[in-house]
């Protein structure tokens, strides 16, 4: 099979991207090859966590931006599932885009129904295109409480959301760090409607099963309204690829609650250090995150369309 471009084009590359446009330290291509995986993954597998960014001539990053990305348009993503074997995902509007959601509401139009949205809701987002929203497809909104992306919301911003989506039936994603999860596991019990934790959590590997931000995700889990990405294995891996350390937590949480977790591959991976993963790698890691068949359909299938409203398809 061969390989996609998953590079940007030759017109959004750095080296003709106008300077206030330059990459940031942090956001290098992505993977110029990925592997084609050896794992078949289930019809209507989902990647429940990913981004598009620009091109910036079409859709310009946010001048309040933390970060600039290199350019991942919506035709670069859908080349990289087509070559994964992933034929549904949920794209997260990124902080480097603000609350200018049209470059996800672009996206979502042109998904034919395999699309969803998470967005980011600010002070001056309203009623009326919260609701434009939800018709596009959008079915969640996300928290920052990384320090990188922004000033963590504080409990009256995070009020004046719920209070906006009420009725909508969105649940709340979360972008917390290790030992921010405990602090804020009130806080998650008592969001109204479901809550995700993206990325593990960020958990540190090195500090075990029953280290106390693992623990607590466990005990959210165990609430019933909580779900968790185990996405982002080779952000908190300390070993690098294939990022052992990171999948044995991962698959220990999909092992605990196979009912309420879910899989993404966080391309096209901004914010790391080091070059890109290979996405065709982590597809293929799957197969040691859920080994057991029914719960590797419920991580890529049953569990996303649940949570994100996909249409049954036969």
């Amino acid at each position: 099979m061969t390989q996609p471009s998953v590079q940007a084009p030759e017109s959004t590359q750095p080296s003709v991207q106008a300077p206030e446009s330059t990459p940031s330290p942090g956001c290098p291509p992505p993977h110029p090859a990925p592997r084609t995986p050896a794992l078949v993954l289930p019809p209507d597998s989902c990647n429940a966590h990913c981004h598009i960014f620009g091109p910036a001539e079409v859709f310009p990053y946010a001048p309040e931006r933390t970060f600039t990305p290199l350019d991942a348009p919506k035709e670069q993503l859908r080349a990289l599932h087509a070559h994964l074997g992933l034929t549904r995902a949920v794209v997260v509007q990124s902080s480097c885009h603000g609350h200018d959601h049209r470059v996800l509401l672009d996206a979502l139009a042109s998904g034919a129904g395999r699309l969803r949205g998470v967005a980011l809701i600010g002070k001056a987002t309203s009623r009326a295109e919260i609701e434009e929203l939800h018709r596009a497809g959008v079915r969640a909104f996300r928290l920052n409480f990384l320090p990188h992306l922004r000033t963590p919301p504080t409990r009256a911003e995070i009020d004046s959301v719920l209070e906006r989506v009420d009725g909508l039936g969105w649940s709340a994603q979360l972008h917390v760090r290790d030992e921010e999860i405990v602090g804020l596991e009130q806080l998650v019990r008592a969001l109204p409607g479901r809550a995700v934790i993206d990325h593990i959590g960020r958990v540190d590997v090195g500090a075990g099963r029953d280290g106390p931000a693992l623990r607590s995700l466990r005990a959210l889990l165990d609430t019933g309204d909580v779900w968790v990405k185990v996405s982002g294995v080779d952000r908190v891996s300390r070993q690098g690829p294939p990022y052992a350390d990171a999948v044995a937590v991962a698959a220990s949480l999909v092992a605990y609650a196979p009912e309420r977790v879910l899989w993404g591959t966080d391309y096209p991976h901004v914010n790391i250090t080091g070059p890109a993963p290979d996405d065709g790698l982590l597809v293929d890691l799957l197969e040691q995150l859920a080994p057991d068949a029914t719960h590797l359909r419920r991580l890529l299938v049953d569990n996303p369309a649940e949570l994100f409203d996909f249409e049954e398809t036969h």
